[in-house]
């Protein structure tokens, strides 16, 4: 589960070291491509919204089989689009597809006793940020020597060979006896919302910790081009590498999840994430600083999401998925508006306005965290 998830996941981020060289094939500037990244997370969103609640009303097994069919038809779209406007369609479609990992995730947390929820949770989840990590470098890495193209290409193989695989070693369920109706899950996501705080608190901590993710790896790319290094997208692959960190740092994060209280390992998490771009603002143009920097705000952003999906897959089985649902469809809108506003504070002051915007978020989810959902019992 933990590799399908971290497969899956890759066709999200593909687009981010590579936005410079998309950007010169169709002739289209910084602010253009960079509505590519942010309609790949609102696909996501939208895919989160209307496609994982099925989890809940029929078997995830076959749901997870055709959502990668899909997956690999948006892919060659990518790989195949004439022009500009077909590519950003296809981001779309790719977020839209992408959507297996929320689905094996609640799958996951149902399989697993409750007691080794969250270290199950945090290995699933070390798949996904090794996937996401990796995409980058990938893309990176196969761009400096070969048409960006190919990533996508390479891309639909890995995603077929995928599907043979999660055919055969995925466990088989069946659909719910007497459970809801597609409907019933959609019209039931506001209630679920309101009657449950702590998961009104994880959506919002989750759109402010993966915004501030999103604004870095949307515009570090251009950072690297600039005057202050003169390197490309190659660099921006191995560099991302660093974030394996994060995935490494998964598992164990799961452990105290269940050991220690959620909220104070998001805490951290956002500590670290708030540290990493004050380097990045004050001493950003210095490489072993920036190494730094990357290896704490992709650590301090795996504490936060391990953390607040065991919380959220505590909050009961029969809505593990709808759930879920809450919790990323808010995580990916917070990604989708962080790669949008980051490639616009890029373009309107550089990586100085970056940082700060960075920092606005950060402040934005300590207050959240410490303040307006500052528990009156532990939770």
């Amino acid at each position: 589960m933990a590799f399908i998830t971290g497969v899956a996941v890759s066709n999200l981020y593909y687009i981010q070291p590579i936005q410079s060289l998309v950007a010169q094939t169709f002739h289209v500037n910084t602010g253009a491509i960079g509505t590519v990244a942010m309609l790949t997370q609102v696909g996501y969103a939208l895919g989160l919204l209307l496609i994982v609640p099925f989890g809940d009303v029929m078997s995830r097994y076959h749901l997870i089989i055709r959502m990668l069919i899909l997956s690999l038809l948006s892919l060659l779209v990518a790989f195949l689009a004439p022009n500009f406007i077909l590519f950003a369609l296809s981001g779309l479609l790719i977020g839209l597809t992408s959507v297996v990992p929320q689905i094996i995730i609640p799958y996951a947390a149902v399989l697993a006793a409750p007691q080794k929820r969250g270290a199950v949770l945090g290995t699933i989840l070390s798949g996904l940020l090794m996937g996401v990590l990796l995409s980058r470098s990938f893309s990176g890495i196969i761009s400096s020597y070969v048409n960006w193209r190919w990533v996508y290409l390479l891309a639909v193989i890995a995603i077929g060979c995928l599907i043979i695989l999660a055919a055969i070693k995925l466990p088989k369920d069946s659909r719910p006896k007497n459970g809801p109706s597609y409907w019933q899950t959609i019209s039931s996501l506001p209630g679920l919302v309101r009657a449950q705080p702590l998961l009104r608190e994880a959506a919002i901590n989750g759109f402010f910790m993966f915004g501030t993710l999103s604004i870095f790896w949307s515009t570090l790319v251009f950072y690297m081009a600039s005057p202050a290094y003169h390197l490309g997208s190659g660099t921006v692959g191995l560099l991302a590498i660093l974030g394996a960190a994060g995935a490494l740092a998964a598992p164990v994060i799961g452990r105290f999840a269940d050991q220690k209280t959620p909220r104070f390992i998001i805490a951290v998490g956002l500590l670290m994430m708030t540290g990493s771009y004050l380097l990045f603002l004050f001493w950003g143009q210095y490489l072993p600083v920036m190494m730094l920097g990357i290896v704490l705000l992709d650590v301090g952003n795996q504490c936060g999401q391990v953390s607040n999906q065991t919380r959220v897959q505590a909050l009961g089985e029969a809505t593990s998925s709808r759930n879920n649902t809450v919790f990323m469809f808010a995580y990916f809108i917070g990604g989708a508006s962080g790669s949008f506003f980051g490639a616009l504070a890029w373009s309107l002051g550089g990586w100085a306005a970056v940082c700060y915007l960075a920092l606005g978020c950060q402040i934005a989810a300590l207050l959240v965290h410490f303040v307006l959902y500052r528990p009156k019992a532990t939770r």
